[in-house]
């Protein structure tokens, strides 16, 4: 897939206040500092279309960026569609009744969008299998949500590290799963998965 052009729609503090309904949409969310800006400036192509930081939990609303198009129109070779960058869960420099307020946010509106294809469950490669990460997929099976398993920051790993790491996960996540979802490996700093990804959502569009 080819991105043609990128387009910041708006921030919403609630699912009601976000755009309508009316073309294919991917959500990217992880825990806090997983890297989930870096990664979405690199699919895009753009260096700071997605803001970065350093301090975990920076995102705090729900933002949605148009892909190839704000205007719907059926003469387009490429169909339109939502990149959206969900608020990080788990650890972040904020109160709990904060943090609690924006997972709830994020729950509402990964069951409410219908136009939702894929949630784009994003794992730092470098750490041991975590529970918040565990227990957030096993809430979007039993939510019955799709999504897609995407492994960040391998080009942090050695060669040691980066042959075993992906097993070492699903040996984890199989005693809980019948099986993996999709998985993707990638960086953000070398431009890893990109490719995968962008084939993954033209593919996925066409569901739409």
């Amino acid at each position: 897939m080819e991105i043609k052009e990128v387009e910041f729609v708006k921030s919403s503090a609630h699912p009601r206040e976000c755009p309508s309904m009316d073309r294919p949409e991917y959500a990217f969310i992880g825990r806090s500092n997983v890297g989930k800006s870096s990664l979405i400036n690199m699919l895009v192509g753009r260096n700071s279309m997605a803001k970065i930081s350093s301090t975990p939990g920076k995102t705090q609303l729900i933002n949605h960026f148009a892909i190839n198009g704000l205007e719907l129109s059926d003469k387009k070779e490429i169909t339109p569609w939502y990149l959206t960058d969900l608020p990080g869960f788990g650890y972040a420099k904020i109160s709990k009744s904060e943090r609690i307020k924006w997972e709830r946010t994020s729950r509402q509106f990964l069951e409410g969008r219908k136009n939702l294809l894929c949630i784009m469950m994003l794992v730092d490669s470098r750490l041991k299998p975590q529970n918040v990460d565990l227990e957030f997929m096993a809430y979007l099976g039993e939510a019955g949500l799709p999504f897609v398993l995407v492994f960040t920051k391998v080009d942090k790993l050695n060669k040691t590290e980066r042959a075993a790491f992906q097993s070492k996960y699903e040996d984890v996540m199989l005693k809980q799963w019948h099986k993996m979802p999709p998985v993707f490996i990638t960086s953000a700093t070398k431009g890893d998965g990109r490719d995968e990804l962008l084939s993954f959502i033209e593919q996925t569009n066409l569901l739409f």
